[in-house]
């Protein structure tokens, strides 16, 4: 199989190519490599590999590796609701039209697994658990942009699409602004953290089993195509002061307050059924607990100005 995957050298991407290489198969990463990023170095030596420098929004440079590519991964975009709204321009043409142009472009005979994130659930319902058929009520322009693409690739028939609970883990590309990471970075470090809005709820999901559910979905793609699926730990619906006690008993010291005035701008509160996914065979094999001591490790390491988006 030949893997095009745009955005290929991120978070997700610097974890999921050395996956997709290890099966054997042909991976072109589409990737501005805008730092001169080295986070995929240790595929170079492997010959199925081809890093290409570009950008996804530029259909004269996708069109050529499209053409050869039996399956299209597409992640490249700008992540988050703090990022997206610094960037207006950039999170709708990378995150909404590059995708709407990717797919009048794919042909029938191609798979697309896409991820999407399950921020376009924006607000659930007291204690229902928000499953695929949930309306869609995103409340940033990053959960808008995202819900539009998610459309393009279901309405094209030949797509799958992942919404992506909040991920966690260690990753070549490390991203230290995710909830999880974030707040044992600031437990390892600070030992303190302050919450907004500590009772608002989500779902988390490491980054292996992200990389896990993509290989699912190319393994089982006939019978998983055209649909959404939910893609998070189910005994992770979490509010922020429950995650926050979760980390307190792996980093003695570590205080977590709400603060009595202020809100989140993140307005996100929702909690998630994963039961579509696990019906197709695809479980999760890294809990929450075990991703935290891994985030203490990387934590001694890590230097957290080079690992945020924001």
């Amino acid at each position: 199989m030949h893997v095009l995957v745009t955005g290929g050298a991120g978070y997700i991407g610097s974890t999921l190519v050395p996956t997709l290489l290890a099966r054997g198969w042909q991976v072109t990463v589409l990737d501005t490599f805008a730092a001169g990023d080295t986070y995929l170095a240790q595929c170079c030596s492997d010959p199925n590999f081809e890093p290409v420098r570009g950008d996804c929004r530029d259909m004269a440079v996708v069109e050529p590796l499209l053409a050869r590519a039996d399956a299209i991964l597409p992640l490249a975009a700008l992540v988050g609701a703090p990022l997206c709204a610094r960037d207006k321009a950039g999170a709708t043409t990378i995150n909404r039209d590059a995708i709407v142009d990717l797919m009048q472009r794919v042909s029938r005979q191609q798979r697309v697994i896409y991820p999407t994130s399950n921020s376009g659930y924006g607000v659930g319902t007291g204690n229902a658990h928000c499953t695929e058929e949930s309306p869609l009520r995103p409340v940033s322009l990053y959960g808008t942009t995202k819900v539009e693409a998610e459309k393009a690739v279901l309405d094209s028939g030949v797509g799958v699409t992942l919404r992506l609970a909040t991920v966690f883990g260690m990753s070549p590309r490390m991203r230290l602004d995710l909830l999880v990471n974030d707040f044992t970075w600031r437990a390892v470090n600070d030992k303190a953290v302050m919450l907004f809005e500590a009772h608002f709820r989500r779902n988390y999901i490491h980054v292996r089993d992200v990389v896990k559910a993509f290989v699912h979905a190319l393994d089982n793609y006939e019978r998983m195509r055209g649909e959404p699926y939910n893609v998070g730990l189910s005994e992770a619906n979490l509010s922020k002061s429950q995650l926050c006690e979760r980390i307190a008993r792996q980093v003695p010291g570590f205080v977590y307050l709400e603060a009595p005035i202020g809100e989140d701008p993140d307005k996100r509160d929702y909690i998630v059924s994963n039961d579509k996914l696990e019906a197709t065979g695809w479980h999760p094999d890294h809990g929450l607990d075990a991703g935290i001591a891994e985030l203490i490790k990387g934590c001694r390491m890590l230097r957290n100005g080079r690992f945020t988006n924001v």
